[in-house]
């Protein structure tokens, strides 16, 4: 349902929305369970709708609400440092990294190699207040404002959505009869 609640907010106020679909985890608050995911899985949502990929060397964990703020999740360190000894068994490239909750950066006690690292400019954290925020570093495109008419500049994240939500709209309505039918 939060996943939905952004959706339609985000870019259901113009149109009815052509498309339906839901994710169920239950919501624990252990160390590392919950609703943990929730964020990668609307940046998922996101790009598929865009038709854009998302970078598979950043890792990602935070809870969202429905206006898209990410908030603080448990076992962020464990986190952090379990993909960062992925990245290393893979072969560290300079590109790896996480998007973590900006609320959750006092929380953060990493290990001095994962510090190491993240000075030497090997592995990244980047810590994230809301779901632009982090759709825009794991696509690497300005999601884009509306202007007053609620239209996208070309080429914004955005913009590709509202496409690809036309597109599926224009898929659904009926076809339009032409001519007369002669009786």
């Amino acid at each position: 349902q939060i996943l939905l609640g952004y959706i339609r907010g985000k870019y259901g106020a113009e149109r009815v929305l052509p498309i339906t679909g839901s994710i169920a985890f239950e919501q624990t608050y252990g160390e590392i369970d919950g609703d943990s995911a929730s964020s990668a899985e609307l940046y998922a949502l996101l790009s598929s709708l865009a038709g854009v990929p998302i970078d598979q060397g950043l890792a990602v964990t935070g809870s969202i609400d429905q206006r898209g703020e990410v908030q603080a999740v448990g076992g962020v360190t464990q986190k952090v440092e379990g993909f960062y000894r992925v990245c290393v068994s893979q072969g560290l490239n300079g590109r790896q990294g996480v998007l973590i909750p900006k609320a959750n950066i006092n929380n953060l006690v990493l290990n001095d190699e994962v510090i190491d690292a993240v000075k030497a400019s090997k592995f990244h954290l980047y810590a994230v207040s809301h779901i632009e925020e982090g759709v825009e570093l794991l696509t690497n495109i300005e999601v884009g404002k509306a202007d007053t008419e609620g239209n996208y500049e070309t080429g914004t994240l955005n913009y590709l959505i509202h496409q690809s939500l036309d597109a599926f709209s224009s898929r659904l309505a009926p076809p339009q009869r032409t001519g007369s039918t002669g009786v």
